[in-house]
């Protein structure tokens, strides 16, 4: 999660060499009053938002590139791109929901952000990637959106 949200890798790797720091740091004042993957992503997301404030903006971010990648993943570094393009709240909305599993409840708590604003937020973000998708021929735009059954 941490790679996709900050898209280079020596960001990613300061961000959770110090999300680790800071857990285990504060892993005495953890309370069990949220489940202990939540506490940990809580912590990740907070080192992600401040790598991405001290990085200075330097034009386009480089991207994978197809010509070294194998037979078949086109798509998938297709995908990846147009993730990384998303701004920054609907790809942590996107990758926390549709990724790692968590709940809107869950994603209003870690993100302080209302149920309804991480379910918009999510609702965009398919929307922008279906659309960017289907511009690059990797997959067809339909106006049909997916439901979120008990999310």
């Amino acid at each position: 999660m941490i790679l996709r949200t900050l898209g280079r890798p020596e960001l990613a790797e300061d961000a959770l060499q110090e999300t680790w720091i800071r857990a285990v740091l504060g892993l005495p004042r953890f309370r069990w009053q949220s489940a202990f993957a939540t506490w940990l992503t809580g912590i990740a997301i907070r080192c992600c938002h401040e790598a991405r404030r001290a990085q200075r903006p330097a034009g386009a971010e480089a991207s994978p590139t197809a010509a070294a990648a194998a037979p078949g993943t086109a798509l998938r570094l297709d995908l990846e791109r147009a993730v990384a393009e998303l701004p920054p709240g609907r790809r942590e909305v996107l990758l926390l929901h549709d990724v790692e599993g968590f709940t809107h409840a869950e994603i209003a708590a870690l993100l302080d952000l209302d149920e309804g604003t991480s379910r918009s937020q999510l609702s965009r973000a398919r929307q922008q990637l279906r659309r960017r998708l289907a511009a690059d021929g990797g997959a067809p735009q339909t106006t049909e959106v997916p439901t979120d059954a008990g999310t």
